[in-house]
């Protein structure tokens, strides 16, 4: 019997520890495989900023040996003879134009691939006369009129970025090539402050750009001998020794990112290897990220299914337990009521007989009663002794002269008062009350604990014709059983409470890194905008110093990549404004129409440039919204629609739901797969099957969404591959009654002649790129600049009674701000000049001061018409 027990309980401990194995290998496996894609997700996502960052390095000095083609005195120096003083005026031009651009170097190169002029000519490695006839950027740009090529440089020998592009004489002939030399060393060190390691590699699989130094003119691959004969012959890598990147692939099949163990290099630990291909330049971006986290997601899994395991098998068992006590303590009390029952009616039968045959017995022992487990004995209506079993002796150990036939019970009792099995409190008090009890004729049921921790059931029943019976029953194993199951319980209950606070600790770790990335990327804008706004300024005052179609036709590009580029910050900047919540909205009741017919106005024309009809159908609806954001959500879906129907009309419509109105836009495009339908919504999703020149950053529809919850607005679409697709959004009806009519604009006139010319206007900015843009777009329009610097020089040059006619004033200007040093500046003039605040700032506080004040406001990068239209505006208002 024992020997089964064991293996009983063998088996279920063996059962639980192989379930709590099994879930533990399960939960690991499926925790570490979600991480897994989790991470190669975000990996993708940083691979993708990452690519974009180096593109945009590039494609910012792309357009500039184009420009430089078309220079007529660098197409002379490539038809006739040059001598020193031309040469030395040519190379002044190229420093000249490296210094504004700031790239590294800048070469004018003959048919012959001699170096006639170049920016470095002051330096002891110039590149004057040097011969690179055998670069490939030479060779592509004989042949293709462009060419693109990465190496180190022969004289100088530093690495660098190549771009050539070929100038051509009168009958159309190539006559030589200008090349401009980009340091992609700045990028490296922005990778820095990833934890992540970060490599380029070209086509060969050399890397040749990397976060840390150890990685850099590393092989991804072993070189074929054609591989070692063209990096021979184009003295690519020049003196640098190539070698071989060691790794072990610890991935299974069908895994997104690879897991490999790093061997040389030698990294600790495992890391997720993504790749992405960069097919302009053919090289392959590729990063390296920790895997440490898959580990312990999986561990953290494992130990939380083992954990909810044996919860679950334990709670199994106190349950199984607990019926089970509760089934014996039934049994006990059915039979031991079963059994009294049976005696007390053997004993109202025969109890004469039984009294008799208990006085003439020495020893009172009652073989009837000895196969009873409980102790029993029996007194009569004299409350004395008539009968008991060996098992009540043994409860109790009474001393063998104390227990016999005739016994006054009161004697049994002072007994045990006087071993302390009465309790506290008066000794005469408890035994007179017990004998009170007895006499009452009256059923009991207690439970009573020994000085040795045996716990007894006391069940008193009186007999027909007097006396009483008494059992005492050990039920101390239940008690025990009961305390071990309620501990067990008080364990449960604590380790839930324990999961549920770090569960909470978890969430608010999340909700704090939300924070942070929000943050981030809005000071990451602001700093992005700076260089931007100097960007476009100094392309506005290019435009009007060009004269050739060609060159403005370049110029325009320029500044088309450039509003572009202004478009995806400040998308990324309204959705971290909306995640934070930061986004303020105008609620009211406005009429449909005036807002779709202006929506039609402007994207008619874009259809109509791309061949397409937009249709617009017309409605007296009524809406509650906000007006401007709502434009913000149909301007992204017409303008997606436009940008991916390559033949046909858009439609843009309202439909009437219900209580509410819904804004729907159709298009003809390829239509969106229902495994894409989601995920468009998400940041820097794009479908590849539009435009390629005008594909978008794939952040309107992620405005859109998070506009829409803004505002409470339900947003979706529907859509049929090949048929085209319906975005929509559905908002609630207004009341027509409560429309307010907005006042209309009030425009500025503007002279038709040059108003600025001959106007002292002073330009404030703590960063000098922005100085130097904003004096040259000055100086185009003929402004007198009497200052262009920061908020020190500003200080030092204002002179009382001599204030100038406009102040550009930036926000943030290091220590101190724009409205604090107006305040100082107009102390020391004695008068208080219009000014224009200029910010890249997207705080509403600047804006409503400006307005409070009578101040002109503008937003960085700034567009060079609005400025002159602020400005003319402001000078014919103070004007009258």
């Amino acid at each position: 019997m024992r020997a089964r027990r064991h293996r009983q309980i063998l088996s279920v401990v063996l059962a639980i520890l192989g379930g709590a194995a099994l879930v533990m290998t399960l939960a690991y496996h499926w925790a570490g495989a979600r991480a897994q894609r989790t991470e190669t997700a975000q990996l993708d996502r940083q691979l993708d900023l990452h690519a974009q960052a180096l593109q945009q390095r590039i494609d910012r000095y792309r357009t500039l040996p184009q420009v430089l083609a078309q220079d007529p005195d660098l197409r002379a120096a490539l038809v006739s003879q040059v001598d020193d003083a031309r040469r030395n005026a040519l190379n002044q031009r190229l420093e000249d134009a490296n210094s504004v651009t700031r790239s590294s170097t800048l070469t004018l190169i003959d048919r012959r691939g001699i170096a006639l002029a170049a920016s470095n000519w002051r330096e002891p490695t110039s590149n004057v006369g040097e011969d690179y006839s055998f670069r490939p950027y030479v060779k592509q740009a004989l042949r293709d009129g462009q060419g693109q090529f990465y190496g180190i440089g022969l004289t100088t020998g530093e690495p660098g970025y190549f771009l050539s592009q070929a100038i051509t004489g009168d009958g159309g002939t190539v006559i030589g090539l200008i090349v401009i030399k980009i340091e992609l060393d700045a990028l490296e060190q922005e990778w820095l402050q990833t934890p992540d390691i970060v490599l380029v590699s070209d086509a060969h699989g050399v890397v040749f750009l990397a976060s840390q130094d150890a990685w850099r003119y590393r092989t991804l691959r072993t070189l074929t001998a054609a591989d070692r004969r063209e990096l021979t012959a184009t003295r690519q890598y020049a003196r640098q020794t190539l070698t071989a990147l060691r790794w072990e692939d610890l991935s299974a099949s069908g895994d997104g990112a690879h897991r490999v163990q790093m061997r040389d290099p030698a990294l600790a630990g495992t890391l997720l290897w993504q790749s992405m291909a960069l097919p302009e330049e053919d090289w392959q971006l590729h990063l390296l990220h920790d895997a440490s986290a898959i580990t312990a997601a999986g561990r953290s899994a494992a130990l939380a299914a083992g954990g909810g395991w044996l919860a679950l098998a334990f709670l199994a068992l106190f349950v199984q337990q607990r019926r089970r006590t509760a089934l014996l303590q039934r049994r006990s009390r059915e039979e031991l009521e079963a059994v009294l029952q049976q005696h007390a009616q053997e004993l109202r039968t025969a109890q004469d007989g039984i009294v008799e045959a208990a006085r003439s017995a020495d020893a009172g022992l009652s073989r009837s009663l000895e196969h009873l487990p409980q102790g029993v004995v029996i007194i009569d209506a004299d409350l004395r002794l008539v009968a008991w079993n060996s098992r009540y002796m043994e409860l109790f150990r009474f001393p063998p002269d104390l227990i016999h036939v005739g016994r006054p019970i009161e004697d049994v009792f002072r007994h045990n008062a006087r071993r302390g099995l009465l309790g506290p409190g008066p000794v005469e008090e408890a035994i007179q009350r017990r004998l009170e009890h007895l006499r009452s004729g009256k059923p009991h049921m207690r439970e009573s604990e020994k000085d040795d921790g045996v716990v007894l059931e006391i069940r008193g029943n009186p007999l027909p014709d007097g006396g009483f019976v008494t059992s005492y029953a050990d039920i101390t194993s239940y008690k025990h059983a009961a305390r071990d199951l309620r501990s067990l319980a008080d364990a449960l209950e604590h380790r839930v409470e324990e999961r549920t606070r770090a569960l909470a600790d978890a969430t608010l770790a999340a909700e704090n890194a939300n924070r942070y990335k929000t943050r981030f990327v809005a000071s990451a804008v602001h700093d992005l905008l700076q260089p931007l706004n100097a960007a476009r300024m100094f392309v506005s005052a290019l435009r009007g110093r060009l004269h050739e179609d060609e060159a403005r036709r370049i110029a325009d590009h320029v500044d088309n990549a450039l509003a572009a580029q202004d478009a995806i910050l400040n998308s990324l900047l309204d959705i971290a404004r909306l995640e934070s919540g930061a986004l303020p909205t105008r609620v009211r009741d406005f009429a449909l129409a005036p807002l779709l017919e202006a929506l039609a106005r402007e994207f008619g024309m874009a259809a109509t440039e791309r061949g397409l009809v937009l249709d617009s159908v017309r409605t007296r609806a009524v809406v509650r919204s906000d007006e401007a954001l709502l434009r913000r959500i149909l301007q992204n879906f017409l303008s997606n629609a436009i940008r991916y129907t390559p033949r046909g009309r858009v439609l843009l419509g309202v439909r009437r739901t219900g209580d509410g109105v819904r804004i729907e836009v159709h298009d003809q495009g390829p239509g969106i797969p229902d495994s894409l339908q989601t995920e468009i919504f998400e940041e820097f999703r794009r479908l590849n099957d539009g435009v390629a020149s005008d594909r978008g950053a794939g952040l309107g529809l992620a405005i859109v969404e998070r506009i829409g919850r803004l505002l409470g607005h339900r947003i979706g679409l529907r859509s049929q591959l090949g048929r085209g697709s319906v975005f929509w959004v559905e908002l609630p009806r207004g009341a027509a009654d409560a429309l307010v009519a907005d006042s209309p604009a009030v425009l500025a006139d503007v002279d038709d002649g040059s108003p600025l010319r001959g106007r002292r206007v002073w330009c404030v900015d703590d960063d000098p790129r922005v100085c130097e843009a904003t004096r040259a777009l000055l100086q185009r329009w003929e402004c007198d600049v009497g200052l262009a610097a920061g908020p020190d020089e500003a200080m030092a040059a204002a002179a009382p009674g001599q204030p100038p006619d406009l102040l550009l004033l930036d926000v943030r200007l290091g220590d101190t701000d724009g409205p604090t040093l107006y305040a100082h500046l107009c102390e020391r003039w004695g008068s208080a000049p219009p000014v224009i605040l200029v910010t890249a700032e997207r705080d509403d506080a600047f804006r409503a001061l400006a307005l409070e004040r009578g101040w002109g406001f503008l937003a960085k990068p700034v567009k060079p018409a609005a400025l002159r239209a602020l400005m003319t505006q402001l000078h014919v208002r103070r004007a009258r």
